[in-house]
């Protein structure tokens, strides 16, 4: 491991939040960062599927090709000469299928950099004996499924930090934690240990807040006006140091904002517990993280503390779930929510039929999804009608041909039932992945490093026991309660921020003043938060709310349990990703003192900030 001096910075630059992330990061960071590292996160646990049924299609194939054609494969002769490393997660299902064809396009180019790649991964081959002992859902406790596409152990950075002591140049792993691609090189760069719980959690935070790209730099940010030139957005570069903190910025003359809402928005995004999060290397609390402005677009992080990881690794097994129809319908006119409605069941039943009259099973799934109505902000949407919608309708059944049938009736809608109905904007049947995931003892899992022809099994602390859990960060707050006290937009007070973690959701809340946090904490209890959201329960039930504190930068998190059924490959909602969840808690109305609701009077709803 190459130890450095205590003052030395690491500057690592974050390209991308997602394999088809823009073709601007990379020539952007090339020419204005600086950089020791350059760094991708190519994989989500929506897109194991993709490129498990890439492979099954063609078994040379199984990895984002995107690093060879737009992101990495251009820019070789640049990353050779500026002497920085490369680590992404770009193998997917065939990290050896990608390293191979990178070693031929830097042979064709003359380069003289070398490639490593991670694996160990991949449980496919032991798919039977998984079933046969029984795992279940680890959120559902439904059993293993059938027809598996993918099967992969979520690895973490020790691997990664074994391949850049070999000298790797370019390291490419299939499925590790997403921050492990940057907590590998602070590993090898700083000689970190695997006791070292402070240093091994610092470094995930870093790479937590730097894998999602410009979700950072003012990208999805709630005080979107503030936000200078999305069209030039500067993507996030971490400049880290041994003692585990992190000062996060971005290229100058580059557009977006790197603030302490910023960085505290990413910080939450997709965490529960933030005093518990659990990732391969080590258990993370960055509930008393500080956030620091120290410059213009210049953030210092510090504060994570660690305890030791546990004994299993979390698995995501995707799987074939049979077929999906989606068709959009545009209905124009008085009362389109009303005719909407009634033209979907009618098409569902037609169809329904047509299913009876071959002998073919009944569909497994139809919904009707409202776009437009805002529906998706149940009893607190304030169109209550609207005269032109996209009417979303699904229709799932176990076999290709089931779907078609309703992909081909539902077209009857533009002639034979509701006024106003156009033209079909599009009409998609496509197979249905879903989603499996459940805990798997380590050691039951080898991570290699492959290296100049030769493998090398990496060995993994076993970690203790899952059951040794931190308190809940579920801290109580001194909240003021006054008749006289004033409701205002929780935006006034707050940004706020969600994303998807399979079958259930989170919203960070992040108070734009410490003084705020204790009317948020009085407002916004588990009770009044899962009301809100209740047209996301299952059933007619209010769905289950979990909060938590963050005190380090005065902000609470929810967890919204079982409300985006199937995730995020199988959810009929109009938001599977849960990227607008937090958009529908902004004009919650949390009470405030008349002399504070003047001060606030300003701000606009819109979010704007102060």
């Amino acid at each position: 491991m190459a130890v450095a001096g205590a003052n030395r910075v690491v500057r690592i630059g974050g390209a991308t939040a997602s394999f088809s992330d823009t073709a601007l990061s990379v020539p952007q960071l090339l020419a204005g960062g600086r950089l020791d590292y350059l760094i991708f996160d190519y994989l989500a646990e929506g897109s194991m599927g993709i490129f498990g049924r890439m492979q099954a299609a063609d078994p040379q194939a199984g990895y984002g090709t995107d690093f060879l054609t737009v992101h990495v494969g251009p820019y070789l002769h640049e990353i050779a000469a500026q002497g920085l490393k490369v680590v992404a997660n770009a193998g997917g299902v065939n990290p050896a299928g990608l390293a191979a064809a990178l070693e031929r396009m830097i042979g064709e180019a003359d380069l003289s950099l070398t490639v490593a790649y991670v694996d160990g991964d991949d449980l496919r081959p032991c798919i039977e004996e998984l079933r046969a002992a029984g795992h279940r859902d680890m959120f559902t406790g439904a059993p293993f499924p059938e027809n598996v596409i993918s099967a992969n152990a979520y690895l973490g950075a020790f691997p990664i930090a074994a391949a850049l002591a070999k000298g790797a140049d370019i390291v490419v792993t299939g499925r590790v934690v997403d921050s492990a691609v940057v907590l590998g090189p602070l590993i090898h760069e700083f000689g970190w240990r695997p006791s070292d719980f402070d240093l091994l959690a610092a470094g995930t935070l870093a790479g937590h807040l730097l894998e999602c790209g410009a979700q950072i730099t003012g990208g999805t940010f709630t005080d979107w006006r503030d936000v200078p030139d999305w069209a030039n957005i500067g993507f996030p570069i971490g400049e880290c140091q041994a003692d585990g903190s992190v000062v996060i910025t971005k290229p100058e003359g580059t557009g977006g904002l790197v603030s302490i809402g910023t960085v505290a928005e990413q910080l939450l995004y997709e965490v529960s517990d933030p005093a518990d999060y659990i990732v391969a290397d080590v258990r993370c609390d960055f509930g008393n993280v500080k956030l620091e402005q120290i410059g213009k677009d210049r953030v210092r992080v510090t504060g994570a503390r660690g305890r030791p990881p546990t004994d299993s690794y979390k698995v995501c097994v995707t799987f074939d779930g049979g077929w999906r129809c989606i068709a959009y319908q545009p209905i124009i006119g008085e009362d389109a929510v009303e005719k909407a409605k009634r033209q979907g069941e009618a098409l569902f039943a037609r169809a329904r039929a047509l299913l009876r009259s071959r002998n073919m099973p009944d569909f497994s799934l139809t919904d009707m999804v409202m776009i437009g109505g805002e529906a998706s902000f149940g009893a607190h949407r304030q169109q209550v009608e609207t005269r032109e919608l996209i009417c979303k309708l699904v229709a799932d059944h176990p076999d290709a041909q089931g779907a078609q049938i309703f992909a081909r009736e539902q077209w009857a809608g533009i002639s034979g039932m509701s006024v106003g109905t156009s033209i079909n904007l599009a009409t998609n049947v496509l197979p249905m992945t879903g989603i499996f995931l459940f805990l798997l003892d380590k050691r039951t899992v080898t991570a290699r490093v492959t290296f100049g022809g030769a493998s090398e099994e990496v060995p993994v602390p076993p970690g203790v026991p899952s059951g040794a859990r931190a308190p809940a960060s579920r801290a109580s707050l001194p909240a003021p309660a006054d008749p006289g006290d004033v409701p205002v937009d929780l935006v006034q007070l707050a940004w706020a921020r969600s994303g998807d973690k399979g079958q259930l959701f989170n919203v960070a809340v992040i108070a734009r003043h410490p003084k705020y946090l204790p009317y948020l904490h009085t407002a916004l209890s588990p009770d009044t938060v899962s009301e809100w959201y209740r047209h996301f329960g299952p059933g007619d039930e209010a769905p289950r709310v979990d909060r938590y504190a963050a005190p380090g930068f005065h902000a609470l998190n929810f967890v919204i349990h079982d409300a985006l059924v199937g995730g995020i490959n199988a959810s009929t909602r109009l938001d599977p990703a849960a990227k607008g969840m937090a958009q529908m808690l902004l004009r919650f109305p949390i009470p405030v003192p008349a002399a504070l609701a003047v001060e606030l009077g300003g701000t606009p709803p819109s979010g704007k900030g102060n």
